[in-house]
């Protein structure tokens, strides 16, 4: 049956699925499994539980599964039609069932020489010339040959964007930082509290600035508000006759507004209704990053992404990064209860990426009802969080390790880094490997006693404080290993985590490229933004936003 027949027609409820039912039984019966004794048992479990796509491995030998697992968990994939809906989301098929459009972000970095079709029409021609357009324009940037309105070259880049035409850029410039090219400054702002704002522009010139304004549909409240001081801060310092040509730069699907914005035909970049923001960072959006990076380097990205698309489209199921990842957060959100997944890289440059995946994972799949409107009867998704692995493990590592929540875990590290100190980056391998087995393996009553008598502790002191250094161990955790975090294995992760999030949707029967919880509190703010700027009184609003707003009249200066 296509995917699509299977939406139209109506679903299956999952949690009547015989496999839903089977694995219910099956994790009673696996809850009391020991992860040591799984390893000690089979000499091959790393072998048969971890996978290696190019640079890039994904070891989930320390899970609560067994091979009997990963059979009902494939077997629930294919009972959700997950073949079929892999293959809907490449070829075009309106798998955004909400908005009635297809998600066809794999298409951005499609470097096969294949057509990809929408409603029969080849987009890729139209994704290369905007491809051809960021390369010309970081070139130009990059040999000096873009100059304000003065004829000052252009020194510094400012990206107004929020959520998708933030996170993506920030992570990533953030990420591939040994790779930057140029002198040019990189700034983002995305709070609209104003003092984000204001620290950017007191650091830069305008005659040397350029505003790369991001946002798909032009009218997103939060950076229109900055692009319109932006716009009167460089009209203020260059003159109202001035060009602003080479200093806006506008990233979005509706080009009408960019035009009423005042921004020039050669400086317009476009993106299409089927890309989500979470989802569109092989765009125009990613032109900081290819400023930072450089075009070649964005490129590799681009090919990384490209290289996990395949790997995803093609690879069985059982063998499959993405899919393994999705079919394992499942087991743990559903039959286990776990409420957190949390992303620990141990790499400082990757200090941002538990930002981008909070709303890639969270926005895609906060849903409460399924493609048919229908409330679901299961939970969807866990609370994504992480740090960088050395601040988290004298942070939030305690309740991982002695807490009582279930959380789901993925340790990333390369083993390769460029550093002028290359024992710190040994000893966050130690560290890093260290965690993942200790959160395994825990520490007993016994390794306590025997470690606190070494100590030359008393009987009444191992008494007192042996309850308190027990580790129950047994917490199962993902880790993924980089060669070295190079722009290709970026490229790799980040599409991996967005299959990853759609095999979900998929096995959740829920749609993961809508937002309408994000737009409904746009729309409350649109609402109340003039209120807040006035004395006046609004009778619809609650009480306590009326009592707020007293308050907010009341001590404002």
């Amino acid at each position: 049956m296509d995917f699509q027949d299977f939406l139209n027609s109506g679903a299956a409820p999952r949690t009547q699925l015989e496999s839903w039912k089977a694995l219910q039984t099956h994790q009673s019966a696996v809850s009391y499994l020991k992860l040591q004794k799984l390893f000690s048992s089979n000499q091959q479990r790393f072998e048969d539980y971890s996978i290696v796509l190019d640079d890039l491995l994904f070891d989930y030998s320390k899970n609560l599964a067994t091979e009997r697992t990963k059979e009902l968990l494939i077997t629930l994939a294919n009972e959700c039609q997950l073949p079929a809906a892999i293959e809907a989301l490449f070829s075009g098929r309106y798998v955004n069932t909400t908005e009635n459009r297809p998600a066809l972000h794999t298409a951005l970095r499609d470097s096969s020489g294949n057509p990809v079709l929408v409603d029969g029409v080849d987009v890729m021609p139209g994704i290369r010339l905007e491809l051809n357009k960021v390369k010309t324009f970081v070139e130009s940037i990059h040999n000096d040959a873009l100059l304000g309105a003065t004829g000052k070259v252009i020194t510094d880049v400012v990206n107004l964007g929020v959520g998708g035409s933030d996170l993506g850029s920030v992570m990533a410039t953030e990420a591939l930082s040994e790779y930057r090219q140029g002198n040019v400054g990189l700034h983002f702002v995305s709070s609209i509290d104003g003092t984000h704002l204001t620290d950017v522009l007191h650091s830069v010139d305008a005659e040397t600035t350029l505003f790369i304004i991001s946002s798909k549909s032009f009218t997103t409240l939060d950076t229109m508000a900055n692009a319109n001081v932006a716009r009167q801060w460089l009209h203020d310092a260059l003159g109202k006759s001035a060009s602003l040509e080479n200093h806006l730069v506008g990233v979005s699907a509706n080009d009408s507004a960019m035009a009423s914005f005042g921004i020039s035909r050669s400086r317009r970049f476009y993106i299409w209704d089927w890309v989500g923001g979470r989802y569109s960072l092989a765009s125009a959006v990613g032109l900081p990053v290819a400023i930072a990076v450089g075009f070649e380097h964005f490129e590799q990205m681009l090919e990384g992404m490209h290289t996990m698309d395949n790997h995803f489209r093609q690879a069985p199921l059982e063998q499959n990064i993405p899919v393994m990842m999705a079919l394992l957060s499942v087991w743990y959100v559903n039959f286990f209860g776990a409420r957190g997944h949390v992303i620990l890289p141990y790499d400082s440059r990757m200090h941002r990426f538990p930002a981008y995946l909070q709303q890639l994972e969270m926005e895609s799949i906060g849903k409460s009802v399924n493609h048919r409107g229908e409330p679901v009867d299961y939970h969807t998704g866990a609370v994504v969080w992480g740090e960088v692995g050395p601040n988290a493990q004298h942070s939030f590592y305690q309740l991982l390790h002695q807490g009582t929540r279930s959380v789901i875990a993925d340790f990333l590290v390369p083993v390769n880094r460029q550093s002028e100190y290359p024992s710190h980056h040994g000893l966050a391998l130690a560290n890093c490997l260290a965690q993942s087995r200790a959160l395994m393996e825990g520490q007993s009553a016994d390794q306590v006693m025997q470690d606190l008598k070494q100590r030359g502790k008393t009987g009444i002191e191992i008494d007192r404080i042996l309850p308190h250094k027990i580790h129950t161990g047994n917490k199962p955790n993902n880790l993924l290993l980089l060669k070295r975090l190079d722009p290709k294995t970026l490229g790799m992760l980040i599409a991996m985590y967005e299959h990853k999030v759609y095999v979900q949707s998929v096995i959740w029967d829920i749609n993961a490229f809508d937002q309408w919880g994000v737009e409904l509190g746009k729309e409350l703010a649109s609402n109340l933004e003039p209120v807040i700027n006035s004395d006046a009184t609004v009778s619809s609003l609650d009480g306590s936003t009326v009592g707020l707003l007293g308050y907010i009249n009341l001590w404002r200066t």
